[in-house]
């Protein structure tokens, strides 16, 4: 007898008292499954058909069919509720071990930290002088948390027992690091652990070197995540490879790898690192799956590759990763990085990048755990539409565009780069690759049939040192704002090299963007990395000087965008692609890369180095010398570096002219960047330095001052409630509503706007001053606005009813209701009009 659930009882219950209900044979419940799958809920029309199509069913009312299929819905829907609601328990109780196993080592590290003290005491107790105690101390410190530094073992060879030994000693450092307390573990700024996080992760705290630690959960079995992880060029993006030189297989079953790999360097500003491995996979007792690896040096009397040309060797501590099956299916993982990455090789400025741990967390060994969920989903999910429908694919083409600005950074010799000579005016440094096929491992041609003899590529890059500038929100200004800093000649040009084969150079030109349309393709699942289609629309102004349609299309990686993300790398990776958009379309990256610095550790002295003369250039003002505490929150970090790289597919005999152009553009774009982020910097908000009035007009500080001063006389009520001579502008800058102001001459044009006004009309204060009134309102809100607009002028204010306006980006914006009023000066001389915008929101 089928089963009846409650909600469909009513149904059954018709059709019995009519004296109709008849059971179903099991081979007319076959033939519904059938038909269920094929239709889930079928119209009355369709049921009716149905017993006329299948005789089977002819002795079955319609109505006795219409409740079989309620009551297989429901079953269906029980069925999917239950087993999600087992997923999530399994998935709770896998994390509830995990952080019963986390709490467990942090009660042995709390147990050894009170033993230490205890000790300390003791022995400062019994020691005489405060030499003799200081030296105890680190004794004890040493003891308790480096100790896993000091080889157990006299030096090895490099024979099969010899590295097994090595073997054996790096698997249990790593598990001492995985589990228990050889390293002291913090728990990483800004990362809380839960059942929707990425897991726990931790940063070390007073080792040798950087080490990062994480423990999550991921719907993989521990072979499959093992593949993943071995595969470090797949989801590493500072990896460029990964060479295995030898395998040997071992008694217990495991594998020991000699591995030789290379890291990119970040920036222009340092040399690339390579490390020689030793890899040793092997399965524990319980069955849990381990992949540990560590450097091999001299001391070891281990096979040795000396450094590559251009390269750094750097090493890795015991590191790796613990996989352990998880009960219902999946993984729990342990990932450990520990590696010692020779800071002093790089300007004292840039060291922070090789001696922070947040950093290492974020970039190695958050992205593993970030890929293996990514892979998770994707298998269990197919079809979401997240990535798409070919979500390999994609993720290919991002890891593609990553390698390429990366190679561009960086400009490896073995691929092809040589360096021109500097004009010696900055330090833009230009690369030109004669050999384009050998650097992107394809033939070099072009649709239209034209050659690929005699084509070069030229890569102009440069790095440079910004202030008190927030890298997401600069990154977001970079992406939203194109033609704030770029040509649309170039980009025209760029597009037209890669699409359409030989052409003229072209010159500078009247008009400009006709338009920026950004379209979403992919995101990973925690929205930390996207890739859109950038759309340049009307570019049909260029045809005259080369063979190419009127829009151009950019492929562009996004990642970095979360301001409030800790030490995160912000990238703005694009390139010129085809419409049609093909798989082995040709990609000639380039883009801006944004690293913050360590505010605690960079120096504030210039480095003597000739590679950060560009950082001088930089006009911070008085507000580049403040102390931390007087930063607004946003600001996480003193300084960032910048890195530059473009690129330029041309032919061979036009090298001078494309060198010469791509030199200006990137002057060009360093001075726009250098403009933002005067612009952009919170810390600029509390001074006149960083609020770039137009000619004539006051400083910030007066014209805030001005603002309030006009609402208290016009209004005859205190804009703001605690004002101050030193705290007006900042007290105005945050204050909730929005508040714009706009010149008197016609047509208006904003001049200033507070935080929240600029968040309203997204956009910054760079940009605002090229946003009129007039587009901020249709047709009929400009037309209340001005007739009513000669009030201000001979009342002083006026009030405004709630109503809908339009943000630069075109969305629409509705507030409750408005105020606008004259700002005088001391002279009663109308200076502009202010408008604040109370309880605003997109609609």
């Amino acid at each position: 007898m089928m089963a009846v659930t409650s909600s469909c009882k009513e149904g059954n219950k018709i059709a019995m008292d009519n004296g109709k209900y008849v059971r179903y044979t099991p081979e007319q419940v076959e033939a519904l499954e059938r038909l269920y799958y094929e239709c889930p809920k079928p119209s009355s029309m369709r049921r009716q058909q149905l017993i006329r199509e299948y005789p089977i069913l002819s002795n079955i009312e319609p109505k006795q069919i219409k409740v079989w299929f309620q009551n297989r819905r429901c079953r269906e829907k029980q069925r999917k509720e239950a087993s999600r609601l087992q997923a999530v328990n399994r998935k709770l109780t896998a994390m509830n071990k995990l952080l019963m196993e986390e709490n467990d080592r942090l009660q042995k590290q709390v147990s050894q930290l009170v033993y230490e003290k205890s000790y300390f005491r003791q022995q400062s107790q019994q020691q005489a002088g405060l030499a003799t105690t200081d030296t105890s101390c680190d004794s004890v410190v040493t003891s308790g948390h480096q100790h896993h530094l000091t080889p157990q073992h006299p030096p090895r060879d490099a024979s099969p027992a010899g590295l097994l030994s090595i073997a054996d000693e790096t698997l249990t450092e790593f598990l001492s690091k995985a589990t228990g307390t050889a390293v002291e573990w913090v728990q990483m700024p800004g990362m809380k652990p839960g059942p929707d996080s990425i897991g726990i992760v931790a940063i070390s705290h007073g080792c040798t070197g950087v080490a990062a630690r994480a423990c999550g959960l991921v719907g993989l079995d521990p072979t499959r995540v093992a593949e993943i992880l071995k595969d470090r060029p797949s989801w590493f993006r500072d990896c460029r490879a990964v060479d295995v030189i030898n395998v040997l297989s071992t008694g217990n079953g495991g594998t020991i790898e000699l591995l030789y790999m290379q890291l990119y360097a970040p920036t222009t500003l340092a040399p690339a690192r390579d490390f020689w491995l030793l890899r040793y996979t092997s399965v524990l007792e319980d069955g849990s799956l381990v992949v540990c690896e560590r450097s091999l040096n001299n001391t070891q009397n281990g096979p040795n590759m000396p450094p590559a040309a251009n390269f750094v060797r750097a090493e890795m501590l015991p590191s790796g990763c613990l996989i352990r099956p998880c009960e219902g299916g999946g993984s729990i993982i342990h990932i450990v990085d520990h590696m010692d990455l020779e800071p002093w090789s790089v300007p004292e400025v840039l060291r922070p990048l090789y001696e922070s741990s947040t950093l290492l967390a974020q970039k190695t060994t958050m992205a593993a755990l970030r890929h293996l969920r990514q892979i998770s989903q994707e298998i269990s999910q197919p079809n979401a539409t997240g990535w798409g429908r070919r979500p390999a694919a994609l993720r290919a083409l991002s890891q593609k565009l990553s390698k390429g600005f990366n190679e561009a950074v960086n400009g490896f010799t073995d691929e092809g780069w040589s360096m021109l000579e500097s004009d010696g005016a900055d330090d833009i440094t230009l690369l030109v690759n004669s050999s384009p096929g050998k650097m992107m491992g394809i033939n070099l041609s072009y649709s239209n049939g034209f050659p690929s003899v005699g084509t070069a590529v030229l890569c102009a890059k440069a790095s440079m040192l910004l202030q008190n500038v927030p890298p997401a929100i600069l990154l977001r200004f970079l992406r939203e704002h194109r033609s704030e800093w770029a040509d649309s000649g170039i980009d025209a040009y760029s597009a037209a090299a890669i699409k359409a084969g030989p052409c003229s150079l072209p010159m500078s030109r009247g008009g400009s963007f006709g338009g920026q349309v950004i379209l979403p393709l992919a995101h990973t699942i925690e929205h930390e990395e996207f890739m859109e289609v950038i759309k340049l629309e009307n570019m049909g102004h260029y045809r005259d000087d080369m063979i190419m349609p009127g829009d151009i299309f950019l492929l562009q990686l996004c990642s970095g965008v979360d301001e409030n993300a800790v030490g995160s790398c912000a990238e703005l990776i694009f390139a010129p692609i085809d419409a049609s958009f093909s798989d082995d379309a040709l990609i000639i990256p380039s883009g801006f890369r944004i690293i913050p610095l360590d505010s605690g550790t960079v120096s504030d002295a210039s480095s003597p180095s000739r590679t950060l003369d560009l950082a001088s250039t930089l006009e911070v003002g008085t507000a580049g010398n403040r102390t931390t505490g007087d930063r607004s929150g946003r600001c996480g970090n003193s300084k960032s570096v910048m890195t530059i790289a473009f690129q330029f597919v041309y032919e061979i005999h036009l090298q001078e002219n494309i060198a010469a152009m791509a030199r200006q553009y990137v002057r060009s774009i360093i001075a726009s960047v250098q403009r933002v982020a005067l612009a952009l910097s919170p810390s600029n908000f509390g001074s006149h330095a960083g609020f770039q009035s137009p000619p004539g007009s006051p400083e910030a500080q007066t014209l805030a001052r001005w603002i309030c001063q006009s609402y208290r006389c016009f209004l005859r009520m205190e804009l703001l409630k605690h004002e101050g001579t030193e705290s007006i502008l900042k007290s105005l800058w945050h204050h909730t509503d929005a508040i714009l102001c706009c010149s008197i001459k016609a047509p208006p044009v904003f001049m200033f706007g507070n935080q929240a006004g600029l968040d309203m009309l997204e956009t910054t204060l760079v940009a605002l001053q090229d946003i009129s009134l007039e587009k901020m309102f249709d047709e009929n809100g400009r037309k209340a606005l001005f007739a009513e607009f000669p009030q201000v002028m001979q009342q002083g204010f006026m009030c405004l009813q709630g109503g809908i306006c339009l943000s630069s980006m075109g969305r629409a914006v509705s507030y409750e209701r408005a105020v606008a009023w004259k700002v005088v000066n001391e002279e009663e001389n109308a200076h502009c009009i202010c408008f604040m915008f109370i309880n605003w929101s997109f609609v």
